[in-house]
């Protein structure tokens, strides 16, 4: 799998310190939801930093964008959210991944669960399944700190209200003002409300910090869901922001 070059052609905000990247790139193959790409800069000494970042959109061409969350003590994640500007040029290798994938032929129930910029491939989902003819019912399970740590805010108020992919979400330490119920994490009361049912049969993709997917996969098979019908894409310190 070779580099290419991508060019930088729209960027913008989702939090405080996160943003999102719109790259073309010639010859671009196309990818699945869930897959990611590694970029790598390159220093004027010649050092090198590669990172993998997950596809936020839907297929469509040569382009698609990559939401980067910036880490304090980040190589890479510092420049591509406060440096980068449309014009810029990127080297990318991708897409890569076939395991953490959804195809919109798949007929079965689809539950997403998302810990904080877990959400990122999670999204590609949704947003193909919004534009394919795909008829497959989606859930998404959304755990994120606060309000003002959500990416996609407007795009997942919208999803909300329209429809067809149901939005839930656990907010784990402040919630929004007039939210019912108190700030708390995913648990086993959670799964069985915003998740199908195990009966039917449906396939799970978690992603997130490798606590909360090991203790979201945990909660699942507990639940009675087939452990082989859940996917899991998991992200520490130095993995990226997949």
């Amino acid at each position: 799998m070779s580099w290419r070059v991508a060019t930088v052609t729209a960027n913008h905000p989702e939090t405080s310190t996160a943003r999102t990247l719109q790259l073309v790139v010639p010859g671009w193959p196309g990818h699945v939801p869930g897959q990611h790409v590694d970029i790598r800069l390159t220093a004027p000494d010649g050092y090198t930093a590669t990172r993998s970042y997950s596809i936020a959109s839907a297929p469509n061409g040569h382009t698609f964008e990559v939401t980067v969350d910036e880490l304090p003590d980040g190589e890479v994640s510092p420049y591509l959210v406060g440096e980068v500007v449309a014009g810029d040029k990127l080297e990318v290798r991708g897409p890569i991944g076939g395991w953490f994938v959804w195809r919109p032929e798949q007929p079965e129930p689809v539950q997403l669960v998302a810990g904080g910029s877990g959400l990122v491939p999670l999204m590609a989902m949704v947003r193909t399944r919004l534009t394919s003819h795909s008829r497959a019912p989606m859930r998404l399970l959304v755990s994120v700190r606060e309000p003002a740590a959500l990416f996609y805010r407007s795009e997942l108020a919208a999803v909300e209200k329209a429809g067809p992919v149901e939005v839930t979400y656990a907010w784990t330490r402040t919630t929004p003002e007039g939210w019912p119920s108190p700030a708390g994490r995913v648990d086993a009361a959670l799964v069985a409300r915003a998740a199908w049912p195990p009966d039917l049969g449906a396939t799970h993709y978690v992603c997130g910090p490798t606590g909360f997917v090991e203790a979201v996969a945990g909660l699942l098979t507990d639940a009675g869901h087939d452990a082989r019908l859940v996917r899991t894409e998991r992200f520490g310190p130095s993995g990226g922001n997949r």
